[in-house]
Order: C-alpha cells, then structure tokens, then sequence
C-alpha cells in the first residue's frame, strides 16, 4: 500500500479474506490467503481510517495448477465475492494492492479475478529482489513482526520479533539455506504493528505461542493474538 500510495494511488478501503468462525485453528494452510493474524486485521483498518470489508473462506483449493480457469468451490472465487462486494461499496474503485513478490500461483488468480470485474491489479513489489526489498521496508518505517514460522534455521523464538531484529538472521539463513528473505516461500508470515500510512500505532497486550506441526528440522507455530489496542502517534 506504501509503494501504491508513492505512485500516486488512493487507498479508498481494505478487505480481508479470513477462517471461518467455526474453523478451530487460524491456520488454514491455504494456497492463496494469510489466515494468521485474522483476528486483528480489523485494526489495520482502523489505524488507517479506511472502511473494512471481510469475507468467511468457504473454498479451498480445488484447482492447484499454475494457471487458473473459474472453478466451484475454490478460494480464489472467495477472493472474487469480497472485491466485488467492495466495488459494490466503492464504484470508483479501479485497482488492488496486492503484495505478492514471487507467486505465480497467487498473482495469477488475483489478475483472474481483477479481470472479471474490470479492475487493474497493482503489484508492486513483483520479482524485487527479496534482500534488499527487506532491508527498503526495514528503511522505510514498517514496523512489522514474524507471527508464523516454517522453516529451517526459525523457531519459537523468533515469533514476535520484528522484521529490523530478524533482517541478519534472515539474510544469513538466505545464505545457508536459500531461505526467502521476505517469507515467499512459506518460511514466516508478518504482521504489520505501525507503518507510515498509519494513523495509530497497534500494541500487542496478550498473544500465545500455536504448533501447528511437529518438524525436528522446521517446525511450523504461530502467534496467535489475543489481546491489543491502538495507541495514537
């Protein structure tokens, strides 16, 4: 949204595709959406000041090719409802911020989608080089934290902390391991706590530490939160 606003775009409102309030995990291992963090998404918005549109995820990935062709049931048509939904609210609204770096996978079906109804997709931050796009947001003021790991070299302890604490390890685990600098190959998801678009600042007061899997080399836990408010900058 940063990059969007420094060319000159307007943020117009936020949406967010989330777990089902049945579902008894924040961790849908799905294809297409972060779902760790869902729970507090809603304050982005409101540290933003933007209208916050949301949508249940009912579909899961039922076509895992690279390339997308409309499927029943799949997520990516859950993606669709919500935009729609929002172009409902929002009639002007021609474009969306998506932060995809390096999945085609992802970037395929948000393009799908925007295509279908007439909006144009802005991505980016697409095929930037992770290391020195970590090092320009660390730079920039966005002060974010690790809330899931899943690779070798991360762990329990580097839940919670934030991208400018973890840029070395990250860097020199790239190094080692091949690790994505920036987590585009599924090795941690963030959170964003403040940045400079923001208006208020989020403070976690209560999280708790999830396993999802087992894994002697790389297991997979998240932060799951509990408990927040905002404080005004």
């Amino acid at each position: 949204m940063m990059k969007c606003v420094e060319h000159g775009h307007e943020v117009v409102a936020l949406a967010h595709a989330h777990p089902p309030q049945s579902a008894d995990t924040e961790e849908l291992d799905s294809f297409l959406f972060q779902t760790v963090g869902s729970s507090a998404v809603h304050a982005v918005a409101e540290c933003m000041e933007l209208p916050f549109y949301h949508r249940e995820i009912r579909g899961t990935a039922v076509t895992q090719e690279l390339d997308y062709t409309l499927t029943a049931d799949d997520e990516t048509e859950d993606l669709y409802a919500l935009l729609a939904e929002v172009k409902e609210h929002h009639p002007d609204v021609g474009g969306v911020s998506v932060g995809a770096i390096f999945s085609s996978y992802q970037g395929n079906r948000v393009q799908h989608v925007c295509e279908r109804l007439g909006l144009t997709m802005l991505p980016f931050l697409w095929h930037r080089d992770q290391a020195e796009l970590l090092q320009e947001m660390v730079a920039a003021g966005v002060d974010a934290i690790l809330i899931k790991v899943a690779a070798m070299g991360l762990g329990r302890g580097d839940l919670g902390q934030t991208l400018g604490q973890m840029a070395p390890k990250l860097l020199a685990l790239h190094e080692k391991y091949g690790v994505h600098p920036c987590g585009e190959g599924g090795e941690f998801e963030s959170f964003t706590l403040d940045c400079p678009l923001f208006k208020k600042r989020i403070v976690i007061d209560e999280s708790q530490v999830v396993t999802h899997s087992e894994d002697d080399l790389a297991p997979v836990m998240y932060l799951s939160i509990r408990r927040f408010h905002l404080e005004l900058k």
